[in-house]
């Protein structure tokens, strides 16, 4: 490398800068091209483009004095955060991304299809071919039956799944089952049951609870969940809504304190006592009378008129 190219240094930040560029950070080195050109790199500073460099290649022909800058660039480096590799459209389609009006066409050469039978034109020979199933341009190949094998295999209704490993009895001896045409035919078949994997291609190993074989259990349980021993649970009679009602009313009148009978520690009502008459039911009916007797005169007091008052009797 010509020492004038290893020294343009200067030059090559000075490009950067006069082209408007920002984020120019420390000089990473420079790399022959070859003997009449160098590239100097320096570390780019920009927000996204960690681990970038600024990349300045500068030229000079042999014997002069004086280097020229041929072209600047942002590159990434080894260390650099780049995109992922592009990848051509119809390479990334994916199962369920076709929709209602989309076209999708094999591509050239589709290791999964084969030729197949074309009309002759005898009228003999194509309705005898049409009735073993004849009469298609192209038909699946030994790869492409084997592929669609191992996903339907691996998939929701094979015979790892959770559901087949539960069930009771497995597809090939339910009657819902529809075996496929075909060399596809030994092991794999349509469900039949609208209450199962109805319309799905299901291996013949693979079962579910809606087997057609099915019976209630007998006492043996999920096969999945242990069986629950309801002998341990207590049944409790409750009370009759009527006297449940009763009940509630009556302990409302005893916390109001006022119609329960005064009770002793063990909860019984004491016996009348002889000397102080406490407890007796003689000053019960008194105090009740009492009550009555001061409600009525409390009563006729408010609606009589008042009576007039004699004066008092004068004395010799």
């Amino acid at each position: 490398m010509q020492p004038l190219l290893a020294d343009a240094v200067d030059v090559a930040r000075a490009a950067l800068l006069d082209a408007g560029e920002t984020g120019v950070g420390a000089y990473l080195g420079v790399a022959a091209e070859d003997d009449c050109a160098a590239t100097h790199r320096f570390a780019a500073e920009l927000p996204g483009y960690r681990g970038w460099q600024w990349a300045v290649v500068v030229a000079a022909a042999p014997g002069s004095d004086r280097v020229t800058v041929s072209e600047l660039a942002l590159l990434p480096g080894p260390d650099a955060l780049v995109a992922p590799r592009w990848v051509p459209w119809n390479e990334r389609i994916r199962p369920g991304d076709l929709g209602p009006g989309d076209l999708l066409a094999p591509p050239a050469g589709d290791p999964r299809l084969v030729p197949g039978y074309v009309a002759t034109g005898d009228p003999e020979i194509d309705e005898t071919a049409l009735e073993i199933g004849l009469g298609r341009t192209q038909v699946m190949s030994l790869e492409g039956r084997l592929e669609a094998a191992q996903r339907w295999y691996d998939g929701d209704y094979g015979p790892d799944s959770e559901m087949a490993k539960a069930a009771p009895s497995t597809c090939r001896l339910c009657g819902f089952y529809l075996p496929l045409a075909g060399s596809l035919r030994a092991a794999f078949g349509v469900c039949g049951n609208e209450f199962a994997a109805d319309g799905h291609v299901v291996h013949s190993a693979y079962g579910c609870g809606a087997h057609s074989d099915t019976t209630l259990p007998t006492g043996a349980g999920s096969p999945v969940h242990e069986a629950y021993d309801d002998s341990a649970v207590e049944v409790v009679a409750l009370p009759p809504a009527e006297a449940g009602a009763e009940a509630h009313a009556q302990a409302g009148a005893d916390a109001d304190g006022r119609d329960a009978a005064p009770t002793d520690a063990e909860g019984t009502v004491p016996e009348a006592s002889e000397e102080t008459g406490s407890g007796s039911a003689g000053d019960t009916e008194s105090a009740e009378n009492t009550e009555s007797t001061e409600n009525t005169e409390s009563t006729e007091d408010t609606t009589a008129e008042p009576a007039a008052v004699a004066p008092p009797e004068q004395t010799d």
